[in-house]
């Protein structure tokens, strides 16, 4: 929330002001204080070990008078890791948001009887106010989130919530049941201790789904600072890479591939011209046309890209994209002039995205053609230079979509000199 605007601070204020209201009652509440101080103590070390951990919270909810309930997740939050700046109005908004959340859990379980339904559990009566109070605290959540979304980052307040509490629903939906495990173990004759031994199994997972999710978050991030480099370095293709690679998921989902191999396939368009780091920047943009020698130059490109990408296990084929992707089916592409079959398909999938891309971009030099005139020529160049399957899947995908870039042409880069085509397909790639 770094450089937050002064409405969002005013938002944080204004939701701090809503969790003290929450616990302002603490001093006329009856509670096991004991309680609220163990399950304090394991929501801050699930905070601390796994990230986001809402089970706890959401037993406090089960268990505890609604204010007894806020205070337990004060604690964790204030004294959670944050990596991004400023840190203490994170802590802070993070505390009274999830304080505001699971008082409105607890108040609607309590409302709806569910006090009882926990020390004599009937079920599955016993879900239904659970379940309410469950989806008490992913609405406020939601809530919370998407205001200040809008507000730091100018969302439009209904893109902030677009879909944001159906995402939400399901993991905390999760966390609720094992909230309520605990709450009903909590409450019968074997007491804590039984308790706890539903959260141990439950924490260990969480721990390792989170540390599947931050060695995802460390491949995009590596992802994306070659991308930048790429695109620093070659400034009339920004955004090239960005859009290569959303064609290419394009046609991979529509010729039936599972999500693993699709993801593969967009890092394999997003990456496929890594190689332009090893080119002289002379050569990227040059004004005038290559010489023979130049042209030699830059389609070592592949090579490069192979070389700085090989050593990246989780890439996997989009390895072998990177390296081929200017191989043709006649055999007269480059590096190896491979034919037909002999080219991965990983490879012929970038070949199509990167081909319509270069048409469809506008450049310096020339203006984008019309997709349907792009799709026209990919077509013409089937079964010769491109794979057919790829051209017929990237024409139904389009068909069925449209093609709408995250990243557009427009937007990459202030008019600049004029430089003339080069290159295979009507664009120097």
């Amino acid at each position: 929330m770094e450089g937050t605007a002064a409405r969002a601070r005013v938002y944080v204020v204004g939701v701090v002001l809503a969790a003290l209201y929450c616990v302002h009652a603490l001093p006329a509440v009856t509670a096991p204080w004991w309680a609220v101080a163990l399950l304090a103590a394991l929501y801050a070390g699930g905070e601390r070990l796994s990230g986001t951990f809402y089970p706890v919270l959401l037993a406090g909810a089960f268990l505890l008078p609604p204010p007894a309930a806020a205070l337990v997740a004060l604690p964790g939050a204030l004294l959670s890791p944050v990596t991004q700046r400023p840190r203490s109005i994170r802590r802070i908004w993070r505390a009274a948001q999830l304080a505001v959340a699971v008082w409105a859990a607890s108040r609607v379980h309590w409302a709806l009887g569910g006090r009882d339904a926990v020390v004599a559990p009937d079920f599955p009566y016993v879900l239904v106010p659970a379940g309410a109070a469950v989806i008490a605290f992913c609405l406020v959540l939601t809530v919370l989130d998407g205001g200040i979304l809008a507000l730091a980052e100018r969302v439009p307040l209904r893109l902030a919530w677009r879909g944001l509490f159906l995402r939400s629903l399901a993991p905390i939906a999760v966390h609720g049941l094992a909230g309520l495990m605990m709450a009903v173990l909590w409450r019968s004759p074997y007491g804590p201790v039984a308790a706890l031994l539903v959260l141990l199994p439950m924490c260990v997972s969480w721990w390792a789904f989170a540390q599947y999710h931050r060695e995802q978050a460390a491949h995009q991030a590596t992802i994306r600072a070659l991308v930048q480099a790429v695109d620093i370095k070659d400034e009339y293709t920004r955004g090239h890479s960005e859009r290569v690679g959303q064609a290419s998921m394009m046609i991979a989902r529509e010729l039936g591939m599972d999500e693993g191999r699709t993801e593969v396939l967009r890092f394999a368009g997003i990456l496929h011209d890594v190689g332009k780091l090893g080119v002289p920047t002379r050569l990227l943009r040059k004004d005038g046309p290559l010489t023979p020698q130049e042209r030699r130059v830059i389609e070592l490109h592949p090579e490069y890209g192979h070389e700085m990408v090989r050593g990246i296990s989780f890439l996997g084929e989009a390895r072998a994209a990177v390296l081929h992707h200017h191989e043709r089916l006649d055999g007269s592409g480059y590096p190896y002039g491979l034919m037909g079959s002999q080219i991965p398909e990983s490879a012929r999938v970038v070949a199509v995205a990167d081909a319509f891309d270069a048409m469809t971009s506008t450049r310096s030099y020339r203006r984008a053609r019309p997709v349907s005139a792009a799709l026209e020529e990919l077509e013409r160049c089937a079964g010769s230079q491109f794979d057919p399957r790829m051209v017929t899947a990237l024409v139904q995908a389009l068909g069925r979509h449209g093609w709408h870039p995250a990243v557009t042409a427009d937007e990459e880069r202030p008019p600049g000199p004029r430089r003339p085509v080069a290159g295979r397909s009507g664009a120097r790639r």
